[in-house]
């Protein structure tokens, strides 16, 4: 028997709404009386058996921008290096 008032209020009438299809359906859950979801079982690819990417807020956008980022600050470093081992060189002799 659980110990009384320490155990998280349970919502038998939980409203769940999808994100991303718009889809409702209710269940129990200790998070709230309404929880927003990024992906259900009505647009997953698992149950739906098609591939369909989810844009939350341009994250795919944000994702290859960072990335895009990375590889000018890689070439910038590469070419300073570069210039740094001619300059080395040149003084060396």
């Amino acid at each position: 028997m659980p110990k009384k008032d320490i155990q998280p209020k349970y919502f038998e009438e939980a409203k769940f709404v999808c994100t991303t299809c718009d889809n409702e359906f209710v269940c129990g859950t200790v998070r709230g009386e309404e929880v927003r979801i990024d992906v259900c079982s009505n647009c997953h690819s698992f149950y739906t058996g098609n591939q369909s990417f989810a844009n939350n807020a341009g994250r795919v956008e944000q994702f290859k921008s960072k990335f895009a980022r990375k590889e000018a600050i890689k070439a910038t470093v590469e070419k300073e290096s570069e210039a740094q081992k001619a300059q080395n060189s040149k003084s060396a002799k």
